[in-house]
């Protein structure tokens, strides 16, 4: 439910997504979000979040050896993996994380849990650039530039419906990072 959840929200943003479209989805009764979820659609969409964050973060966690990863190769897989969602979903996905923040600004809750996913993805990233013989601040703003032009790109790609802006983007942005 908690996945069903956050590829609608990427798919078609936050307001459209209720708590009937989730349990659809997920091939779920829908007493079952009322009884996993008893405080509703903030509640699932905060797992949700949780989730995305998740998937995000994971490729860029240390790979259980001592070698750090090349940060250009980290940031252009990173976008190849976008790239691909981008056309597995005939560019109906985004990223559901900006779908919330868009969506649900007035909405403290989830605004803050979007602000923490984004955060998680930033301390990752910025942990992948450091290891990667980046000084802090710098991986910092490199980690904040990366994700920020990823989601313009992902934004771009979804309007044009062409990969055009996207593989720029990708192709600048990566030839930034350290080796």
């Amino acid at each position: 439910m908690v996945r069903s959840a956050a590829v609608l929200i990427r798919e078609h943003g936050l307001a459209p997504t209720g708590m009937r479209e989730i349990a659809a989805a997920a091939d779920a009764p829908r007493g079952s979000l009322q009884h996993y979820f008893p405080d509703g659609k903030d509640q699932v969409v905060s797992e949700a979040l949780d989730w995305v964050a998740g998937q995000v973060t994971r490729p860029l966690l240390p790979d259980g050896t001592d070698r750090p990863q090349p940060a250009r190769k980290v940031v252009a897989d990173m976008f190849a993996r976008f790239r691909r969602i981008l056309e597995l979903t005939d560019f109906a996905a985004g990223c559901a994380i900006v779908a919330t923040v868009a969506d649900a600004s007035a909405n403290d809750r989830l605004r803050a849990k979007s602000a923490e996913a984004f955060g998680a993805w930033r301390a990752a990233l910025t942990d992948v650039l450091r290891r990667g013989g980046a000084g802090k601040a710098r991986a910092e703003r490199l980690a904040v530039t990366a994700i920020a032009a990823l989601e313009g790109a992902l934004v771009l790609a979804r309007a044009d419906r062409d990969l055009a802006a996207f593989d720029a983007v990708a192709k600048e942005i990566t030839a930034l990072m350290p080796r």
